[in-house]
């Protein structure tokens, strides 16, 4: 029988995957009949051939549970489309981001406006004195 599985590469703590067509008594780091892509867990990066996929399922491959979710949640470029969790939380933080950016510029533009002030006045104030000794 064959199988649509995941191969493990990479390093200790640090997994990626290849997507693999594969005889389901082969090991898991054995010879596979076709790469079909690869995945990896950490960055969510992920690049698939869809269409190879869908025509091994119809020749009657058996993808794994994993397997079967990278499928169906696959872009028609190949890529991860993320969850919509996944999607707010990650806009949430670009959103938080922008927030810090636009009050740190705001307190940076108050702060320039203030040391303007002080310097206009300073500025000012050897003008006054300059007039009133005239008046006198």
């Amino acid at each position: 029988m064959l199988k649509i599985r995941l191969k493990r590469l990479g390093a200790k703590k640090a997994p990626t995957y290849r997507v693999i067509v594969i005889n389901s008594t082969t090991k898991r780091e054995g010879k596979p009949i076709e790469e079909l892509g690869y995945y990896n867990p950490k960055t969510k990066e992920m690049k698939l051939n869809k269409e190879h996929a869908e025509l091994w399922i119809s020749k009657g491959a058996q993808p794994t549970d994993t397997v079967k979710y990278l499928i169906a949640n696959c872009n028609a470029d190949g890529s991860l489309n993320y969850k919509k969790k996944e999607v707010e939380k990650l806009s949430k933080k670009a959103l938080a981001k922008k927030q810090a950016e636009e009050e740190a510029k705001a307190a940076e533009a108050a702060k320039a406006a203030e040391e303007a002030a002080k310097a206009e006045e300073v500025a000012a104030e050897p003008e006054a004195k300059a007039e009133e000794t005239a008046e006198a």
